[in-house]
């Protein structure tokens, strides 16, 4: 389902084990049961590593449920989906260490990278209040292109 930015926010701050909401997004979109109730949302930004921000690629900045089941791979899928729509040729996310990424693999999405754990942000030239989430490794995924038929590509 479509999804205000805002909303989809204030369903993370809700729902959301270890970030905080991200400021800023290209688009979200949410899950929604039977009666119309949201069950899970994903934001989705530009990338936060400047080096990936090209212009081409987009990052799922966020994604949080209320617990149902499958609705990350559902929102991963519908992510890339939309992403594609509107012409962008790459959609990254990250998890944690500790997380499978069971979600991402069920929406055909692939480990690109393994990140080592860094110290944070903060520096005496700019001070950050730490996370939570300093000295965790991380693992980038890609979602792929399924192959077209007969176009071999």
């Amino acid at each position: 389902m479509p999804l205000r930015h805002k909303a989809a926010k204030e369903f993370v701050a809700a729902w959301h084990r270890h970030h905080k909401p991200p400021a800023g997004a290209v688009f979200t979109v949410g899950a929604a049961d039977e009666d119309g109730v949201l069950r899970a949302v994903a934001i989705v930004g530009r990338p936060v590593a400047r080096h990936l921000d090209d212009g081409q690629t987009l990052e799922v900045t966020r994604t949080a449920t209320d617990g149902v089941s499958n609705a990350n791979s559902l929102l991963y899928g519908a992510s890339w989906r939309a992403a594609k729509a509107l012409g962008y040729t790459r959609l990254i996310t990250y998890t944690q260490e500790g997380e499978s990424g069971a979600s991402l693999r069920g929406a055909g999405w692939r480990v690109i990278a393994r990140r080592s754990p860094r110290r944070g942000w903060h520096c005496a030239s700019r001070p950050r209040e730490e996370t939570g989430t300093e000295n965790v490794a991380r693992t980038l995924w890609e979602a792929t292109c399924p192959v077209e038929a007969g176009t071999g590509r």
